[in-house]
């Protein structure tokens, strides 16, 4: 069984600020909510540990595609399969709509749980949310 998410916000702020953030991986964790730590493993490649209900996760992802505030896309090389990609869209100069699209491979009850109710497509919006506060806080400086 295979599961996708799209979520989409838009940003008083732009497509700049945003690409910066998202750009940043050390960043990740202060709006990714499930997200505990992102290492560098080199420039492409990346060590994930998630914290999820009923299950920790650690992965490894690689960077696929990165083009300044237009797209990052990533697929998993190791651990949970999954694909995603953030897309930045300019609305006017000061601001923006970030769109975000996940392809994955749900194992196990509480995965699959998580894609029948929506709890999957809650999370990202949620997260999406935390990232627009982050993103509207850093514009407004």
């Amino acid at each position: 069984m295979s599961a996708s998410l799209v979520e989409t916000v838009d940003l008083e702020a732009p497509v700049s600020v945003a690409w910066a953030l998202w750009a940043d991986v050390a960043r990740w964790p202060s709006f990714l909510s499930h997200v505990q730590r992102v290492d560098p493993l080199d420039g492409q490649r990346f060590a994930w540990q998630l914290r999820l209900p009923g299950a920790d996760k650690n992965f490894v992802a690689e960077i696929t595609e990165a083009i300044p505030e237009d797209r990052i896309a990533w697929r998993t090389v190791e651990g949970v399969e999954h694909a995603g990609v953030v897309t930045f869209h300019r609305l006017s100069d000061t601001t923006s709509r970030v769109t975000l699209q996940i392809e994955y491979d749900p194992h196990g009850f509480i995965e699959r749980l998580g894609a029948l109710t929506n709890l999957d497509s809650t999370l990202a919006n949620y997260d999406l949310g935390e990232f627009q506060k982050l993103a509207e806080t850093t514009a407004a400086l």
